[in-house]
């Protein structure tokens, strides 16, 4: 796939490739959805991931004109072909060096060979069994569908425009189906600081469901909104789940609608490692790993774990567990910290 960049200084302003942030398979529209739409203004090249967010693209145009027409138009305009979005556009031209990184890096099947403070991976944690059930309990519920995948929320909804919850509004207890996981966790000796959690007050923030090729944008989970342990049970199929901890300047990436989305990515160098997460695995996120480390899963259809390729099941369930914060966080990473800033 073609690298692009930024006009330099002394470069043309205006060039054949726009670069496009918010739209993009995580928000809902395909590259061909996304090809048809800009093609109104000329003939499209191509459109190409910009990078591994997927809600930003490269629209590429056989000339100048049209991007040109494009840029015009759409920039900064509700687009009701793209569902009403707010599209912000940039010229961008095609880099011939190698870009930062954005090349691959090794997948480690232990949280322990990452070295991020406060990760921990537990291999089968449920059995087989558990997990047939599981998924049968979910779903004889009905889903809530967003553009990609579809969800359930429980105790509390959880609310994605604004990354939080609304605490006045109690879904009630969490599902039976819950309490042997619940129980497990309380009981399981390498995690004793979760057993002095108050468990019933936990909050299933979402069961996300992801077909293939569909991941998870780069994000750390709002401070305000949970205590310090998440835990995230994999069903069903496995996937890639990648952490970024950025080393220049500070992205929450919680913003979706705001001129701030054309200078996400600049400026920026981060540290990345990627873990596998097999079925019926546990993850969980505490201190730095969840404070200070954005994490994603990568819009792959196949990954690459050491030497082998694996393709991604046609589904993957995720149970993502937190308890809702009741007040201010004061945790020790005030430049992530939405309560401290």
């Amino acid at each position: 796939m073609p690298r692009f960049t930024s006009p330099k200084g002394g470069e043309d302003a205006s060039s054949h490739h726009l670069y496009v942030a918010n739209c993009g398979p995580a928000v809902g529209f395909s590259h061909e959805t996304i090809a048809s739409v800009f093609g109104m203004y000329g003939e499209v090249e191509g459109v190409y991931a910009a990078d591994e967010s997927g809600t930003r693209v490269i629209v590429s145009y056989h000339d100048k004109s049209s991007s040109q027409a494009a840029m015009k138009a759409l920039n900064r305009h509700p687009c009701s072909s793209l569902g009403g979005r707010t599209l912000h556009i940039q010229y961008s031209v095609q880099s011939l060096g190698k870009v930062n990184n954005t090349a691959s890096v090794p997948v480690s099947t232990s949280a322990s060979d990452l070295d991020i403070p406060g990760l921990y991976l537990m291999h089968d944690f449920v059995t087989p069994q558990e997990e047939q059930e599981l998924l049968a309990a979910v779903d004889d519920r009905s889903w809530y569908h967003l553009a990609k995948r579809r969800v359930q929320h429980y105790g509390y909804e959880f609310c994605y425009d604004i990354r939080n919850v609304n605490t006045n509004q109690y879904l009630g207890e969490l599902p039976s189906f819950m309490s042997p996981v619940l129980q497990r966790i309380r009981s399981f000796q390498a995690l004793s600081r979760a057993a002095d959690m108050s468990l019933d007050q936990l909050t299933a923030s979402g069961v996300n469901e992801y077909p293939p090729g569909v991941g998870l944008s780069p994000h750390v989970d709002t401070h305000s909104a949970f205590d310090e342990l998440i835990f995230s049970l994999s069903l069903a199929g496995p996937c890639i789940m990648e952490f970024r901890k950025y080393t220049t300047g500070v992205w929450q990436g919680n913003s979706t609608s705001s001129s701030d989305l054309e200078n996400q990515i600049s400026g920026l160098n981060f540290v990345k490692k990627a873990i596998y997460l097999p079925p019926r695995s546990l993850l969980l996120m505490s201190g730095e790993a969840r404070y200070a480390w954005h994490h994603y899963i990568p819009h792959h259809k196949v990954d690459k774990v050491n030497d082998s390729l694996i393709r991604r099941s046609a589904r993957r369930v995720s149970f993502t567990i937190r308890k809702v914060r009741r007040g201010p966080c004061r945790c020790e990473f005030p430049e992530y910290c939405d309560s401290q800033k």
